[in-house]
């Protein structure tokens, strides 16, 4: 029997699925808190990788306060041009000397945020669309200290804090990740005019589903107005057809709803985000650990993005806690709706919570006690391996938003 702190019980509430109203949001990777999200992670994932050549271990470190204050743009059909550059801070913590070595933390982030908008938003240049600056101050001694216990085999928590997740999935919440994903994915693919600010907010009513998208046009590749609405038309069918693939209940899908045609307003822009206009960008403003934001749904207020992937509670909790939601709804039948929410205790090994609490709204006929026990147990084998989510991380194979 594990010696773990596992609560596992009933959750006073319907399941997702079945409340009369929900509401899903997402915002896509060109949105101005999804472009600082992917850059504080990809700086991240940058630092604990050099840190692992040079030394050996992942040093302390974080990159979440990083900040992006939006230019300006004259956008027209055929290309326009920026005329005051989006400015984007990467700020944050890190280890700079060790053990007599110098590593130049802040060299290595600006690299990784210049490799990671060339692949991401491509209509954006550094250096001329978007100025990309950094400062990392050094760690703190005593959380320095917490982090660096070598005799012990599991890191120790960095923070008392707490992670949320759930699953499975509602279909108005698979509509929503799917469609952006999928926009900004084999759509844009063959459709460059597509920008990747892509932001899907979901409601469903009873068993009618609208789905509203905001898709930031590129002008390079936008000859007129009838282009562009050909390209919103085209834009509201994908979609559509991508909800059809995930639920028989009614769709309406609406696109670019802001546009007045006659007034000659239309989402077009230069770069492709709407940082390029007005829109400024915080880390963890947007999207959870699962992608989304769903205020059916607990969450956690802890930016994901950016935060050590060894010890820190905020980024290890909200994934684990999302990982274990959805090992415990694939391996154990029964189980209509489940949250798991697990809060640390700093100094504590990161593989003891304080509580792992586990809530489950199961199938009609179906006990708490009927699923108790393998859920519990998959709790607690899913916590024995907490660090497989440190590699994972590190090595670039969870998405943190």
């Amino acid at each position: 029997m594990s010696e773990r702190n596992i609560r596992i019980e009933s959750i006073a509430r319907q399941a997702v699925e079945d409340q009369e109203v929900e509401i899903v949001e997402r915002k896509g990777i060109g949105h101005p808190d999804s472009i600082c999200d992917g850059i504080a992670e990809s700086v991240a994932g940058a630092l604990a990788r050099e840190y692992l050549d040079r030394v050996g271990e992942v040093l302390h470190f974080n990159t979440d306060e990083t900040q992006l204050v939006a230019g300006e743009a004259v956008p027209a059909f055929g290309g326009g041009e920026v005329v005051d550059p989006i400015y984007l801070l990467i700020v944050g913590r890190a280890t700079k000397h060790y053990e007599g070595q110098t590593i130049p933390a802040e060299t290595i982030a600006l690299r990784a945020a210049r490799e990671y908008l060339e692949e991401n938003i491509p209509q954006l240049t550094v250096g001329e669309d978007i100025v990309v600056d950094v400062k990392l101050g050094e760690g703190s001694g005593d959380l320095q200290e917490v982090f660096g216990e070598d005799e012990v085999s599991v890191p120790m928590a960095n923070d008392t804090s707490f992670g949320v997740g759930h699953a499975p999935l509602t279909e108005t919440e698979r509509i929503v990740l799917e469609a952006e994903r999928r926009l900004n994915g084999e759509y844009a693919d063959d459709n460059p005019e597509l920008g990747p600010d892509v932001k899907i907010m979901g409601k469903r009513e009873g068993d009618e589903i609208d789905v509203t998208v905001a898709a930031a046009m590129v002008d390079e590749y936008v000859a007129d107005l009838d282009d562009y609405t050909a390209a919103v038309e085209s834009v509201r069918d994908f979609v559509d057809d991508v909800a059809r693939e995930h639920t028989d209940r009614d769709v309406d899908v609406h696109v670019n709803t802001a546009d007045d045609y006659d007034e000659g307003s239309i989402y077009l822009t230069v770069t492709g985000t709407s940082a390029e206009q007005g829109d400024d960008g915080s880390v963890g403003r947007g999207n959870r650990a699962n992608g989304l934001i769903t205020p059916n749904r607990s969450m956690s207020m802890e930016a994901t993005s950016g935060k050590n992937p060894v010890n820190h509670i905020g980024k290890i909790y909200n994934l684990l806690s999302t990982e274990i939601a959805e090992e415990v709804v694939s391996e154990v039948d029964g189980i209509r709706d489940l949250r798991v929410r697990l809060l640390s205790q700093i100094g504590r090994p990161i593989d003891q919570p304080h509580v792992a609490d586990v809530q489950v709204v199961t199938d009609e006929g179906i006990a708490v006690s009927d699923v108790e026990d393998d859920a519990a147990a998959i709790v607690d084998r899913e916590l024995a391996n907490v660090t497989e989510i440190t590699r994972s991380v590190i090595d670039g194979e969870l998405s943190t938003f």
